[in-house]
Order: structure tokens, then C-alpha cells, then sequence
């Protein structure tokens, strides 16, 4: 019976590692084989010779190799005596092994025939607008305009994927421009997004964007992540979403002597991608060397969302308003729109243009919108609305401690009013709940006994403290 058992357990064993060497197997046939040496896939090197511990070579650089051997009078007879190759076993190979991370493997591109049976995607499974909409509005509070615009967007890009090859009407994109201050959700907004869609989205910046040949990561490198997020598919990479943060960080530089190699050129350097172009992208990697893989991407079905703070855009706006209405016996005051938070709604192309981006730039991306100025209502509405909420986030922390966690509505109006003065949008909130609560978290692990804190305004604004609790006592106030 026992043999029975241990044959039986060794079956089961030959078993797994044969189901395991097989999946092995499968995987490595979804990516293309790289030439050790130039580091081209085999989609465009050729059938490449593979000599042992899993080593490929394309054979452009072995016959460069033999060539250059030949060329250099190397006494190769010496080393051929019976006019055959050498046993390759004379190099130490297993030291070449692992040479290419994961992250640079390349998926073979799909047959006529695969792409004929792959399921194409269903525009009536396609989320409609206000469902993506819905959805951003669980985690995301006001910028009703702002999350509109973003869902028609997303849901037309969908169905510009599905009906690709439809007919003879040919549907363009509609890259975005959104402009928006400090703090008023451009980045968060794409996040959410990311976490809702199916498509592969990559999200990049534009601050350390140079021209080709300076230091600092060249204008393809946005595709390259993009490749990284579609796990180095390009098929699934050429439907995907580009949002680039901080775009207003390559404007033209004013009043300088110097090469513009991270302003206008770089904006040069992206009208291809904006427009749709076959670009070489290194794969795995933010810039082009000899030792990365290369790979051909075409952005024309890639939708472009770019973001951007555009400080002092304010006072563009303002001159502009002012050179028309300053004329006449009813010209209004020269400080009429000092105040106005919404000033930035009134943006138009020209001011972007002013501002630094250049014609044929903004030319290519058509949608532009802006977000609101976060007021002291939405700042309440932000600390204890969106499902992952900053509150809630410490009500959970304190709950691990068997301790409740109370904010009067008082303490919360507070805390927005001090976010407004720092004039940095959503981000001062969590820096301020940080300062009041450090000395809460710190004491209330040392005693069992206490079964809630609130927080009151008086807390907050440094005139009293927190409102403790004991287990099975009425609530009593502790001064500082």
C-alpha cells in the first residue's frame, strides 16, 4: 500500500512539472526571440540561429562576426581543422544567460488567422458616458465639465478601436487639453480612470522631456510606457490612452540666449506622436541605447490626454479681458477679475499660444477644458465624500484599535478653510489633518480604555482639544 501511495504521489509530481514546462513553454512562444547582439526582435531581424543556453544570434551579426574574423587575419584554420565550426561548448555560456529582463521581451505579433478568431471588442459592451461618468463621480467630487468631457472621450475612443476597419469612414481622434490649478484633480482624475478602464493607460510627465541627443528621456519614451502597460504588446498598445502631466513645463522660454532643448523642441518633437506616426520605441527602457530592443508602434489610434497647471496663464487672461473692456466711459476697473477664481474657465487658444506652446501643438489637440478652483465647499466635500476619503482613511486606522473616530461638521469646515489659505488645492488637506492628528495616534495605542475621539473645531484652530471618550463614560473635553 505505501508503494502504491509513493508511485502514486511521483505520478502526481511528473505531472505538475510537466503542466509547469508546458506553460513554460507557451509563455516563451507569446514573445519574440532578440538578437543577443544588435538586440533586434526576430519580426525584423529574421529567423534567428539559436545556439545553446537559450541564445539566439540573427544572422546579419553572425556573418558580420565570420566577416570581421576573416578580415582581421585571425588564424581561424587553426582553430577548424576539419573545415568545421568549432565545438561552441568552449565558451562559457551559462554566464550569458539572463542577459534580458522580463520587462524588454516583445509579444509576437498575431497571424491573419489569430486576428481573425479573436474576439473583436463589442460596442454594445462598450460603458456608456454617464456610466463611466458614474463611476468617476464614487472617488472624484465636483469638476462636473471636466469628468463630461473625459467620458465622451474615453467612450468615442472605444468605438474608434471598434470600428476600425468598418467601412470607409475614417474616425479621428480627439486629443485633449486640460488645464487646470494646483491641486484641482487633473492627475487624480486620469488615475481613477485608469483603475476603471480596460485599455492599457500609461501616465507620464513632461518635466524631464528633451530633445534627442541631451540628457534626460527622449520624446518616445510616453510610447515606451505605454508598451510597458499593454505587458509589451503592441497591438493592445496601439489602442491605448497617453496622459502627459505637467505639459506646460515644456512652453517656449522667454528672454533666453540659450538652446530651447526642453521647451519648443520638444513640442516639435511630439507633433508626430500627437498626430499618428510609426515611431521606434525602446522597449523597457525611458531611452535609446545599444543594449535595449527596439520595436514599431503606430500612435494614430493612441489617444493623447495632456495636463498642465499653467501658472501666471491668469495674467494673460487678464490682460487680454482688460484690452476689451478698457475703452469708453463704462470701461470696467483694472482690477475687476483680481479676485475671480474662475478666471482660468475663460482660457481660449490665443492665451495658450501666449503662453508659451506652439501653433501646430495646440492645433493637435482640439478638446480644451478646464477645471474648477477647489472652494471651501468642495474641500468639505472632498474630506468625507469620495469613497477612499482622506477621513475615512484614518477612521479605519483608529478602527484597528477598537477606537471610533468622530469629525464634527464645525472641525471639517475648518480644516477646509486652513486648505484654501495655502492656496496648493486638495493636497494642503491631508498635510493639515496630518499635523492635528500626530499626537492623537501617538497616544491613543497607550490607554485600552478610550472608545472614541471627536474632533472639534476648537482642536483644530489650537483653542482646546480633542472630545475623548471612555469605554462606557460620557464624553469629556482634555485641554492641551
Amino acid at each position: 500500500m505505501a508503494e502504491n501511495k509513493d508511485k502514486r504521489e511521483l505520478e502526481n509530481i511528473d505531472t505538475v512539472e510537466d503542466a509547469t514546462k508546458e506553460n513554460t513553454d507557451e509563455k516563451k512562444d507569446e514573445y519574440e526571440e532578440i538578437c543577443y547582439i544588435c538586440r533586434r526582435p526576430e519580426s525584423v531581424a529574421g529567423q534567428m540561429i539559436k545556439i545553446p543556453n537559450n541564445i539566439c544570434i540573427c544572422k546579419d551579426c553572425m556573418q558580420r562576426t565570420f566577416d570581421s574574423m576573416n578580415n582581421s587575419g585571425f588564424p581561424m584554420g587553426d582553430f577548424m581543422p576539419n573545415g568545421q565550426m568549432p565545438n561552441i561548448s568552449m565558451i562559457n555560456l551559462s554566464d550569458l544567460q539572463g542577459f534580458m529582463p522580463q520587462s524588454q521581451k516583445i509579444k509576437k505579433k498575431k497571424t491573419k488567422e489569430e486576428k481573425a478568431e479573436a474576439p473583436k471588442l463589442d460596442i454594445k459592451k462598450i460603458p456608456a458616458p454617464h456610466k463611466i461618468k458614474a463611476s468617476l463621480d464614487e472617488y472624484v467630487v465636483g469638476q462636473e465639465y471636466a469628468k463630461k468631457v473625459m467620458s465622451v472621450a474615453v467612450y468615442n475612443h472605444y468605438k474608434r478601436v471598434a470600428t476600425d476597419t468598418m467601412d470607409d469612414i475614417e474616425i479621428e481622434k480627439s486629443n485633449m487639453l486640460m488645464i487646470g490649478p494646483t491641486g484641482s484633480g487633473k492627475t487624480y482624475l486620469v488615475k481613477t480612470l485608469a483603475r476603471l478602464l480596460d485599455v492599457p493607460l500609461a501616465i507620464t510627465d513632461a518635466t524631464s522631456l528633451t530633445e534627442a541627443g541631451y540628457i534626460g528621456d527622449d520624446i518616445e519614451s510616453v510610447v515606451s510606457k505605454l508598451l510597458a502597460a499593454a505587458d509589451n504588446d503592441v497591438e493592445r498598445a496601439e489602442h491605448g490612452i497617453i496622459f502627459i502631466d505637467e505639459i506646460d513645463k515644456i512652453a517656449k522660454k522667454k528672454n533666453t540666449n540659450q538652446r530651447d532643448v526642453s521647451g519648443e523642441s520638444v513640442q516639435q518633437g511630439m507633433l508626430k506622436l500627437l498626430e499618428g506616426a510609426e515611431v521606434e520605441v525602446p522597449v523597457g527602457a525611458s531611452s535609446k541605447n545599444a543594449m535595449v530592443p527596439m520595436v514599431t508602434v503606430n500612435t494614430k489610434n493612441i489617444l493623447f490626454i495632456c495636463g498642465g497647471a499653467f501658472p501666471d496663464i491668469e495674467e494673460i487672461i487678464k490682460e487680454r479681458l482688460n484690452k476689451q473692456a478698457s475703452i469708453g466711459f463704462q470701461a470696467d476697473l483694472k482690477d475687476k477679475y483680481d479676485n475671480d477664481e474662475n478666471l482660468l474657465q475663460k482660457v481660449t487658444v490665443e492665451d495658450v499660444k501666449k503662453f508659451g506652446m506652439i501653433p501646430e501643438f495646440i492645433g493637435r489637440l482640439p478638446i480644451l477644458f478646464t477645471l474648477e478652483s477647489l472652494t471651501v465647499d468642495m474641500l468639505v466635500r472632498i474630506l468625507k465624500e469620495p469613497k477612499n476619503a482622506i477621513i475615512r482613511q484614518y477612521q479605519k486606522l483608529l478602527a484597528l484599535d477598537e477606537v471610533n473616530l468622530v469629525f464634527e461638521e464645525d472641525a471639517l469646515r475648518a480644516i477646509a478653510e486652513k486648505a484654501k489659505e495655502k492656496k496648493v488645492g486638495a493636497r494642503a488637506l491631508r498635510s493639515i489633518i496630518e499635523e492635528f492628528m500626530l499626537d492623537i495616534m501617538y497616544e491613543i495605542p497607550k490607554d485600552e480604555n478610550i472608545g472614541q475621539v471627536t474632533i472639534t473645531r476648537d482642536y483644530i484652530e489650537k483653542k482646546g482639544g480633542p472630545l475623548i471618550t471612555m469605554r462606557g463614560v460620557a464624553a469629556l473635553p482634555v485641554n492641551e
